[in-house]
Order: structure tokens, then C-alpha cells, then sequence
């Protein structure tokens, strides 16, 4: 089950490498939330999967899963949502100043105040 997830993360990263190099801000969201999907399935599988253990100690149980990784992950999920909200309000606010989302024409030129 490890190495299927390993390749899955892999094509993510993948995936969000070849959005984030785009010039269009909307696949640039889209890359860095697929990259931040990848690094937190990256986390869960390198935490080991328990199988049926718990992942709390409770009276008579002698194995557990360590609930450190997915502590982790639900912290990082939540950072992931706030960053892409604020991308995706960044986005529609510079779209709305500069009638476009391609990265060539939003960078200007030195004679622009």
C-alpha cells in the first residue's frame, strides 16, 4: 500500500510542479493546493498505516498508532484552506484592478509608475 501511495504523491507533486510553472494564477492556485494535497498524503503515509490499532491508548490496549502524523496533517489542512482562500481573494482582486491572470502581462514595465 506504501509504494501506491508513493506514486500517488509523486504524480501530485508532478502535477502541481507543472501548474505552478504556468503563466495562467488561477492554475498557480490550483498547483499549490495540489502540492500542499501531496505533501500532506507524503505525511500520512511515512506515519505508517496502523491498520485496526487505535490511534489513542485505552485500557487493555497494548498497540496504537502514533496520532502524531495525523495531528499534524488536520493542522496542516486547515493552513492549507486559509492560504488558498487568501490566493483566491489575491486573484479575483487583481483581476478585477488588471482585466487579466497571465503572469506576463500582470509583471509591467520599468516606465509604468
Amino acid at each position: 500500500m506504501e509504494i501506491i501511495m508513493a506514486f500517488v504523491c509523486g504524480f501530485l507533486f508532478m502535477a502541481a510542479i507543472y501548474l505552478i510553472l504556468s503563466r495562467s494564477l488561477l492554475r498557480i492556485i490550483i498547483g499549490t493546493g495540489l502540492l500542499s494535497h501531496g505533501a500532506h498524503l507524503l505525511i500520512i503515509t511515512m506515519g505508517g498505516f496502523g491498520g485496526n490499532n487505535p490511534p489513542v491508548l485505552a485500557d487493555g490496549v497494548t498497540e496504537y498508532v502514533d496520532p502524531l502524523p495525523q495531528a499534524l496533517i488536520l493542522t496542516a489542512i486547515v493552513i492549507s484552506f486559509g492560504v488558498t482562500a487568501f490566493f483566491l481573494v489575491l486573484a479575483y482582486r487583481s483581476y478585477q484592478e488588471l482585466k487579466t491572470d497571465d503572469m506576463t502581462q500582470m509583471k509591467g514595465s520599468e516606465d509604468h509608475e
